[in-house]
């Protein structure tokens, strides 16, 4: 695994232990804090039944008294009278002993009764279970939970009861089930934390394995090397990520065999000419050749060259984003016209019937004629080259449903093997490979075409049935803006 590779494996590590740790800690957090508030106010109701309960006690034991002196009674009765504060082991022995009632009572609750007084804050302690507050003492603002102590005969209030004052109602049990909560809790966080973190440690191998599969790549790419296929094993980003490196990878690879092929190329068709004029002119040192006509053959070679450098020149602009266009309203009849002036004699010459078909009312467009005058030039020059005598070219134009021209080159030539079509415009593409430029051109002028058309916004095509079944190039024009 590269360093890179090998960094982003472990951020992604760190960030998924981060979140994962955050996750746990806040779940264990919130559900203590939350389970904390739901046993303090279910241990305050059940304080609240409870208060309820001694009231009813120390009502019952008021009434059959006569008053409060079994008050010890009612309150060993309810099961929270101790001996004293030193003996609480036999104080929960004696409320074990009651039954299901009051077996939760683990803790020393302290219970104080006050009198009637109370209600208005003059009352006195009438008992405290915990001794802590003196019989006859003015009673002090107490807490926990207050029920108010009635006369069963009369219903008349006579005292209070103050029902855990020390607040310590279940608080054994209440804190050893939140100790228990927090240790079983923290222990499944542990193991959902590990759980977590092993799938993460998959997951960052799953999401880091494509991108060190496209560094090594990418690395042996830069190096000229050839870079295998990334295995594309999902249809998500990572394996579109894999997939559209691929397309790159095998786009770079067709482009370094077609440069390699230009190169070929380009050094075969300057080698030509240079070796023509080199023979013509040692001819000439010799005394071998006659000067009108070497010199002849030398401007023939030179003007190829010049050509050529011409057609790489306009493909260079093509190329750069340079290639601008002079544009003009033109008449594509006019255009057609000076193109069969052009081409007749030279059509003649090599016994081809050169048909311009009858035009119908055409819109002018917008072209640069220059340059739409080439690529017609290349075409009829192609169309010319591979029909033999006695062959026809027809050409016709007609308008578009959108309102643009489609300009049809139609001969009845030596063809196209379908295999050749799709790299027609290539440039130094030849579909016959045994043609050279003296036979067959440079191999560039279907290349500039395209890009000339396209430059117009235009589109153009070749079709053929096969080799002597002739070719057709339709050049689309759209409509002047």
């Amino acid at each position: 695994m590269s360093e890179r590779a090998a960094s982003l494996h472990g951020r992604i590590l760190r960030a998924f232990v981060v979140v994962v740790v955050l996750a746990v800690a806040l779940s264990i957090g919130i559900g203590y804090y939350v389970t904390q508030r739901q046993m303090d106010a279910f241990v305050a109701q059940l304080a609240r039944v409870e208060a309820g309960s001694v009231a009813g006690h120390l009502g019952r034991e008021y009434a059959a008294a006569g008053g409060w002196a079994t008050v010890d009674r009612a309150l060993a009765a309810a099961g929270y009278l101790y001996a004293d504060e030193g003996e609480h082991d036999e104080g929960r022995g004696e409320r074990s002993e009651r039954g299901a009632e009051t077996a939760f009572h683990v803790d020393r609750i302290r219970i104080v009764v006050v009198d009637g007084g109370g209600a208005g804050g003059g009352g006195v302690v009438i008992r405290d279970n915990l001794s802590r507050l003196r019989r006859g003492v003015p009673a002090p603002a107490l807490a926990g939970e207050r029920a108010t102590v009635t006369d069963p005969r009369t219903g008349r209030a006579v005292g209070y009861a103050y029902v855990d004052v020390e607040r310590e109602f279940l608080g054994t049990e209440l804190h050893g089930f939140l100790r228990a909560m927090l240790a079983t809790t923290a222990l499944g966080g542990a193991l959902i934390a590990a759980v977590a973190l092993a799938l993460a440690a998959w997951i960052s191998r799953r999401i880091t394995a494509p991108v060190t599969l496209l560094t090594a790549a990418a690395g042996k790419i830069a190096r000229r090397g050839d870079s295998a296929l990334l295995p594309v094993t999902s249809s998500d980003e990572l394996g579109q990520m894999s997939a559209a490196f691929n397309r790159m990878t095998t786009a770079l690879q067709t482009q370094r065999g077609l440069r390699r092929r230009l190169v070929d190329d380009l050094s075969h068709e300057l080698n030509t000419p240079l070796s023509v004029i080199q023979l013509e002119a040692k001819g000439l040192l010799d005394g071998l050749q006659e000067p009108a006509p070497a010199a002849g053959l030398i401007v023939d070679e030179v003007t190829k060259l010049r050509n050529l450098v011409r057609d790489l020149n306009w493909l260079a602009e093509t190329d750069s984003g340079e290639l601008r266009l002079d544009l003009e309203s033109c008449s594509v009849p006019e255009l057609l016209d000076a193109e069969r002036e052009r081409w007749h004699s030279q059509a003649r010459m090599r016994g081809v019937s050169l048909v311009f078909e009858p035009l119908p009312a055409l819109p002018a467009l917008e072209l640069d004629r220059q340059r739409m005058g080439q690529v017609l030039g290349n075409v009829l020059m192609n169309a010319l080259q591979h029909t033999g005598p006695g062959g026809r070219i027809a050409v016709a134009a007609e308008e578009a449903p959108d309102g643009g021209v489609a300009i049809t080159v139609q001969d009845d030539g030596a063809g196209i093997d379908p295999a050749d079509l799709p790299h027609l415009f290539e440039r130094l593409y030849r579909a016959d490979t045994s043609r050279t430029r003296r036979t067959g051109g440079s191999g560039l002028g279907l290349a500039i075409a395209r890009a000339v058309v396209t430059a117009h916004a235009g589109r153009i095509t070749v079709t053929s049935e096969g080799p002597g079944r002739g070719t057709t190039v339709r050049i689309r024009l759209p409509a002047a803006a």
